[in-house]
């Protein structure tokens, strides 16, 4: 057996989103008998820490700010002379490729990039710095095909450059979790009522996942159907998403949980899960609700939620922003008898199983792999 490679990865905080979840699954599904794998983040507490393996190294730069950070993690990179850098989220890139560059070791930079700057026309300053400073990364790795053409197109970054990996999920532990009872007893009787349908849905509370046209479309569909509408993740529109459902007369039957540790206990208990996104880079929600089996109706979240849907495929996609259509779609999947359901989440689970952890992962082992052994 030769010397394990030394691969170093880098994120703000194992916190709740997605990006945190995308290194959970990498660092915990890497082959420790080739890569010796060291997480590296800021000094923030996050919420996934607990569930990292043992076996993995654990590193906090003494800072909370992300600029202060570039030297004590340039130190460590002299230090520990990893092979590879890996980093995701487009400032932090930034910190990584600078924090490599000052410490002279030659180690290889792969940049991880989920999102869809720059579209719609608007001009992102940062867009030509983050271009610029990929130029010093060895690879960049978009979840998605539709982020590897902003890429190409926006940041003009060499398309030889750029490779689309999916975002791993670990269905294993999500069968596992879904099946615990790990609902918080004050929100139990929401999913104990055989007469009352629960719509769900997960993702922050933010402008682009967009959850006031799925509260505007729930409150269409209590018109003809009873039923909850639960809402998982924190964020800046809470309040006024709060505003919108009192005014809407909705206070009753919309719940706000907040984050939960296990979402998928609660997706295994709904009898929809809705994406209300404007758009998504990949979509990691969606394929991890298809896990659980639950039907999905998602908007036509560009590029990520056509892609993991497959147009359609594994679940409904109706257009951005249009809650009179929505809550036909809800209405409708709610009325689909046992054998459509059955059929249809089948269906998803298998397309779920496609973005398995262990599979994306040896993607990610040839990719560093490959730029290890690439030439300067």
């Amino acid at each position: 057996m030769g010397e394990k490679k030394k691969i170093f990865f880098f994120i703000y905080q194992l916190g709740s989103g997605g990006a945190a979840r995308t290194m959970l699954n990498l660092l915990n599904n890497i082959d420790l008998n080739q890569f010796e794998p060291t997480l590296i983040t800021l000094d923030y507490e996050g919420d996934y820490e607990k569930y990292l393996k043992k076996e993995i190294t654990f590193i906090k730069l003494p800072t909370k700010r992300l600029r202060s950070g570039i030297v004590p993690f340039s130190k460590i990179i002299k230090k520990e002379k990893p092979d590879i850098i890996f980093s995701t989220i487009p400032n932090y890139n930034l910190i990584a490729i600078a924090a490599r560059l000052l410490s002279g070791h030659n180690a290889k930079n792969i940049v991880r990039e989920a999102a869809l700057l720059g579209t719609e026309g608007k001009f992102n300053v940062n867009l030509k710095l983050y271009g610029l400073a990929y130029r010093f990364s060895k690879k960049v790795v978009a979840l998605s095909e539709g982020v590897r053409q902003n890429i190409i197109q926006n940041y003009k970054v060499n398309p030889k450059k750029v490779k689309v990996i999916y975002n791993p999920v670990d269905v294993e532990n999500i069968e596992t979790l879904m099946k615990q009872d790990d609902i918080a007893k004050e929100y139990q009787s929401i999913f104990n009522s055989p007469k009352e349908k629960v719509i769900i849905t997960a993702g922050r509370l933010v402008d682009d996942k967009d959850q006031a046209t799925l509260i505007s479309a729930f409150a269409e569909l209590r018109k003809n159907i009873t039923a909850n509408l639960v809402i998982l993740g924190e964020g800046e529109l809470k309040d006024k998403l709060k505003k919108q459902v009192k005014a809407l007369d909705m206070d009753k039957y919309v719940f706000f949980v907040g984050f939960q540790k296990n979402p998928y206990a609660y997706f295994n208990k709904a009898d929809i899960f809705v994406l209300s996104s404007k758009r998504e880079g990949f979509g990691h929600v969606l394929t991890e609700a298809l896990a659980t089996r639950i039907p999905i109706i998602s908007t036509d979240a560009k590029p990520g939620a056509a892609e993991v849907l497959d147009n359609g495929k594994y679940g409904v996609i109706i257009p951005v922003g249009d809650s009179s259509t929505l809550a036909g779609q809800m209405e409708e999947v709610l009325n689909w008898n046992d054998e459509k359901k059955s059929q249809v989440t089948e269906k998803g689970w298998e397309r779920a199983v496609s973005f398995r952890a262990e599979k994306i992962v040896k993607e990610y082992e040839k990719l560093f792999n490959q730029t290890i052994d690439q030439q300067r």
